[in-house]
């Protein structure tokens, strides 16, 4: 029969990572996700309390869009099965991971703030104690008018990709919705205070 300290122990390799926070910024194409992130970025500043992560992804980054690592399908598939990866997803036929670095700064107590996706939400939330999903988002015809501004789809090929897109997600405790329609600092700032900064 184990003792008292294994006991401890197989308890905590059971459980899930904290005491800090995972927050997962998701939401359809064209909503302004990195635009945000980025302004609440430059808010905190140096806050030790707070890390942003780099999410790694198959496909070579473009430096218009989102700001992230390429990597090999090779090493996706290393990262992934081989314990590199604290959460990793398949979506739009690339494979995207965040990186297992991140579970120091959630087990320090730091909110760390991550691009991520609908499908690991519920993954994340049996992984870590406190899971906030951050949901930027904004109304149709919004997304169609800043997708058709990229112009790197025609409109026809936008309206399938928003037909596909999931915009509703459930509403609970832990998502937080912000409708980005507004400027980019009344979106931050809305950010901030949404999440107790």
């Amino acid at each position: 029969m184990p003792d008292l300290k294994e006991k401890t122990v197989a308890k905590e390799n059971t459980g899930r990572i904290g005491p800090g926070r995972l927050v997962l910024v998701v939401g359809p194409s064209g909503a302004g996700k990195d635009t945000l992130m980025e302004g609440v970025k430059i808010e905190l500043g140096d806050d030790p309390r707070c890390r942003f992560v780099r999410r790694l992804v198959t496909r070579a980054a473009d430096p218009d869009s989102e700001d992230h690592g390429t990597i090999s399908r090779r090493d996706y598939a290393k990262l992934s099965s081989g314990g590199g990866a604290a959460l990793h997803w398949e979506a739009h036929g690339h494979g995207y991971v965040l990186p297992a670095s991140l579970n120091a700064d959630i087990r320090a107590g730091r909110t760390v703030f991550a691009n991520g996706s609908r499908k690991v939400i519920g993954r994340a939330r049996e992984k870590y104690e406190n899971v906030v999903t951050l949901l930027i988002t904004a109304p149709r015809d919004v997304l169609a008018e800043r997708l058709l501004a990229r112009g790197r789809e025609t409109a026809e090929e936008i309206a399938r990709r928003l037909d596909r897109a999931d915009l509703d997600y459930p509403a609970d405790d832990s998502v937080i919705t912000i409708e980005n329609t507004g400027s980019i600092g009344d979106g931050v700032r809305l950010i901030l205070k949404r999440l107790g900064y």
